[in-house]
């Protein structure tokens, strides 16, 4: 390993922040409190080019469970975070995650001035003050505010002052945003999320759809092979949306 990553020095150029709660987090693979430990191929490592930014501020080779220091108090297993990374390494090049999701968090708890919120900004910052440039938020949260029809009401307009707060903090009036409408939650007031989720027209902010993605027994998170697909899903929005066009080669 490079001698600059062993002292945390190494820095990636293209950053990409996981936030949100448990789907996002990573549950793939946890039952009963225990990850079986299995890793798709599509979520392999990368020693080279797919990093992780750890709680401590420092890179490191990125490797599942991502939220394995942040999420610490539950047990993480796959989330779509190294799927992703992997589909979108070849256009992008070397690349560091910065996940900062927290299972049975509402976006209340994201606004500015809460700790979660606070939290994610500083590794943002982390990240760009070692040369990152953040690239795009992956945002998968909203199954705690499909509990009550206040926190669906308030959903819409809580989601675009936390893009706009991110934006302004992060001194990125552009950053891309890709959210995941969610695919489980309570029933009352699921699809009015769903809904709000879709209903965001913002600037650079789209949504990946994950309803029709297999849960798991709890009818709550994703299965491995579903954060899989999830996180090529983010990546087609990524790389369809956001990514520079691939270098045109010229004909003989």
């Amino acid at each position: 390993m490079d001698s600059t990553l062993e002292n945390g020095a190494y820095s990636p150029k293209n950053v990409f922040i996981l936030s949100g709660q448990s789907n996002m987090a990573g549950r793939g693979g946890v039952e009963k409190h225990h990850w079986d430990g299995i890793v798709p191929i599509e979520c392999s490592p990368d020693a080279s080019r797919i990093f992780r930014l750890s709680a401590h501020l420092h890179y490191e080779v990125a490797r599942e469970p991502l939220h394995r220091d942040i999420d610490t108090k539950k047990t993480c297993g796959v989330g779509p975070g190294m799927s992703f990374a992997n589909a979108v390494k070849d256009r992008v090049g070397a690349l560091g995650l910065v996940p900062c999701a927290v299972g049975g968090t509402a976006i209340k708890e994201w606004a500015r001035g809460e700790h979660l919120y606070e939290n994610m900004v500083q590794r943002a910052r982390a990240a760009m003050h070692r040369g990152g440039e953040i690239k795009a938020l992956l945002w998968y949260q909203g199954e705690s505010d499909a509990v009550s029809e206040h926190c669906a009401e308030t959903y819409k307009a809580n989601m675009e002052k936390l893009i706009h707060n991110v934006r302004a903090d992060l001194h990125l009036p552009s950053l891309p945003i890709i959210q995941v409408a969610i695919a489980s939650g309570d029933e009352r007031c699921i699809e009015k999320i769903r809904e709000a989720q879709k209903a965001i027209d913002l600037p650079n902010v789209v949504c990946v759809d994950a309803m029709g993605l297999q849960l798991k027994g709890d009818n709550l998170h994703l299965t491995t092979e579903a954060q899989v697909k999830l996180g090529q899903m983010l990546a087609d929005a990524y790389l369809t949306h956001f990514a520079p066009q691939e270098p045109c080669v010229a004909s003989s």
